[in-house]
Protein backbone atom coordinates (compact mmCIF):
# COMPACT_ATOMS: atom_id res chain seq x y z
CA UNK A 1 0.00 0.00 0.00
CA UNK A 2 1.25 3.66 -0.76
CA UNK A 3 1.80 6.13 2.23
CA UNK A 4 -1.23 8.13 2.73
CA UNK A 5 0.73 11.61 1.89
CA UNK A 6 1.28 9.79 -1.76
CA UNK A 7 -2.13 9.30 -1.76
CA UNK A 8 -4.13 12.76 -0.88
CA UNK A 9 -1.92 15.19 -2.51
CA UNK A 10 -3.45 19.13 -2.06
CA UNK A 11 -7.20 20.07 -0.56
CA UNK A 12 -8.90 22.14 -3.31
CA UNK A 13 -10.10 25.15 -1.53
CA UNK A 14 -12.94 26.84 -3.62
CA UNK A 15 -15.64 28.50 -2.89
CA UNK A 16 -18.18 25.22 -3.30
CA UNK A 17 -15.65 23.43 -1.66
CA UNK A 18 -15.71 26.14 1.65
CA UNK A 19 -19.80 25.58 1.63
CA UNK A 20 -19.45 22.01 1.39
CA UNK A 21 -17.65 22.02 4.28
CA UNK A 22 -20.38 23.28 6.30
CA UNK A 23 -22.13 19.64 5.84
CA UNK A 24 -19.28 17.85 6.54
CA UNK A 25 -17.83 17.03 3.08
CA UNK A 26 -14.30 17.98 2.17
CA UNK A 27 -12.24 18.08 -1.18
CA UNK A 28 -8.99 16.49 -1.90
CA UNK A 29 -7.12 16.44 -5.19
CA UNK A 30 -6.01 12.71 -4.90
CA UNK A 31 -3.23 10.65 -7.23
CA UNK A 32 -4.91 9.07 -10.52
CA UNK A 33 -4.33 5.49 -9.54
CA UNK A 34 -5.90 6.05 -5.59
CA UNK A 35 -9.04 4.10 -5.55
CA UNK A 36 -12.21 4.50 -2.68
CA UNK A 37 -10.73 2.55 0.18
CA UNK A 38 -7.08 3.86 -0.12
CA UNK A 39 -8.37 7.28 0.05
CA UNK A 40 -10.33 6.82 2.68
CA UNK A 41 -7.67 5.29 4.94
CA UNK A 42 -5.65 7.56 4.52
CA UNK A 43 -7.79 10.64 5.16
CA UNK A 44 -8.44 8.41 8.35
CA UNK A 45 -4.86 8.28 9.21
CA UNK A 46 -4.15 12.11 8.38
CA UNK A 47 -6.38 13.83 10.11
CA UNK A 48 -7.83 11.03 12.79
CA UNK A 49 -11.34 11.17 11.56
CA UNK A 50 -14.29 8.86 10.84
CA UNK A 51 -15.22 8.83 6.93
CA UNK A 52 -18.43 7.89 5.80
CA UNK A 53 -18.39 8.26 2.40
CA UNK A 54 -15.84 8.63 -0.60
CA UNK A 55 -16.87 10.58 -4.07
CA UNK A 56 -14.30 10.36 -6.87
CA UNK A 57 -14.08 11.94 -10.11
CA UNK A 58 -11.91 12.01 -12.69
CA UNK A 59 -11.43 15.80 -14.12
CA UNK A 60 -11.01 16.00 -17.29
CA UNK A 61 -8.75 18.32 -19.40
CA UNK A 62 -9.97 21.90 -20.63
CA UNK A 63 -8.55 22.94 -23.79
CA UNK A 64 -6.49 26.24 -23.38
CA UNK A 65 -5.26 28.30 -26.12
CA UNK A 66 -1.88 30.58 -25.77
CA UNK A 67 -1.53 33.02 -29.06
CA UNK A 68 -1.06 30.20 -31.28
CA UNK A 69 -0.68 27.76 -29.74
CA UNK A 70 -2.85 25.09 -28.44
CA UNK A 71 -3.26 22.98 -25.68
CA UNK A 72 -4.65 21.33 -22.81
CA UNK A 73 -4.78 21.77 -19.40
CA UNK A 74 -3.96 18.35 -17.07
CA UNK A 75 -6.05 15.89 -15.88
CA UNK A 76 -6.84 15.01 -12.00
CA UNK A 77 -8.41 12.89 -9.85
CA UNK A 78 -10.87 14.39 -7.32
CA UNK A 79 -11.90 12.91 -4.39
CA UNK A 80 -15.01 14.51 -2.11
CA UNK A 81 -14.56 12.73 0.98
CA UNK A 82 -17.52 12.80 3.69
CA UNK A 83 -16.97 12.62 7.35
CA UNK A 84 -19.21 11.38 10.38
CA UNK A 85 -21.16 13.49 12.02
CA UNK A 86 -18.90 15.96 14.57
CA UNK A 87 -15.96 14.99 13.20
CA UNK A 88 -14.23 17.80 11.38
CA UNK A 89 -10.58 18.82 9.45
CA UNK A 90 -9.03 21.93 10.12
CA UNK A 91 -7.47 23.28 6.74
CA UNK A 92 -6.11 26.35 8.23
CA UNK A 93 -5.01 25.73 11.38
CA UNK A 94 -3.26 28.53 13.46
CA UNK A 95 0.20 28.45 14.52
Amino acid sequence: MKDAREIIIRPIITEHSYDMMEKGVYTFEVAKSANKIEVRKAVEEIFNVKVTKVNIINVKPKPKRVRYQIGKTRAWKKAMVTLAEGDTIELFAAK
